[in-house]
């Protein structure tokens, strides 16, 4: 059985809606089956889709106008399931946003087998993202994405201009950056001697919060005369 992303179907046609819905649920999906565009429009801003198989020619909002409206506030997979076969149609489909294009009657097993290609795509994409997103430097890891620093596992209850301070050290592990590098990366102003002396003060604050996780060691080290390296 597939994991249980959660899948949002919709088909004006309820008899084709509710087959595409009992087929996913027959493959361990869940999903959600509606016969509107509006309906879609409205359960997306209550809950969150791994994946939408969106009919096109529908009364109301039709499917193309439905993926534009998704496409705005979000980049969930969509596969749409129509009768329309003109080339066209799916030149516009796929100019739209929309990741397939299946034309009807469709074969159970054809459409089965691109929904689990399109979520395994999807996964995939995702943990590239998430692997790109992660920084690890001088026995700090770094997570972009989430937005979070740690020392052994443990998160750091970081400021925001303390947390910016050690992606900036962390991006140039190894090399040490300087004083009025960090001041004008961090606070976007010139650097000056007071600007110095605030870095310093972060800096002293991030060792201790450190040290109270691992005091082994000194990952923010001082190299005179230059800046500031991780270890």
């Amino acid at each position: 059985m597939e994991t249980t992303s959660h899948i949002c179907v919709c088909d004006d046609e309820a008899a084709i809606a509710d087959l595409v819905g009992k087929l996913l649920a027959d493959e361990g999906y869940r999903p959600s089956v509606c016969y509107s565009a509006a309906q879609v429009l409205d359960l997306m801003t209550r809950d969150r889709f791994d994946l939408v198989i969106l009919d096109i020619m529908m009364p109301g909002i039709d499917g193309f106008t439905c993926c534009r409206e998704i496409r705005k506030k979000s980049q969930v997979p969509v596969i749409f399931l129509t009768a329309k076969d003109e080339e066209i149609d799916k030149v516009v489909g796929f100019e739209l946003g929309a990741d397939d294009y299946v034309v009807k009657p469709f074969k159970p097993r054809e459409l089965m087998a691109r929904v689990k290609a399109r979520l395994r795509r999807t996964s995939v994409d995702a943990s590239r993202v998430q692997a790109q997103s992660v920084l690890e430097a001088g026995g700090v890891t770094i997570d972009e994405a989430a937005y979070t620093a740690s020392v052994l596992g443990e998160e750091l209850a970081l400021t925001p201009k303390e947390y910016a301070i050690l992606l900036c050290l962390a991006k140039q592990a190894g090399r040490p950056v300087a004083s009025s590098e960090l001041f004008e990366a961090v606070w976007g102003e010139p650097a000056s001697v007071q600007g110095n002396n605030t870095v310093m003060v972060h800096i002293r604050h991030l060792r201790k919060k450190i040290a109270a996780i691992d005091s082994s060691q000194e990952y923010i080290e001082t190299v005179w005369g230059v800046g500031y390296k991780l270890g």
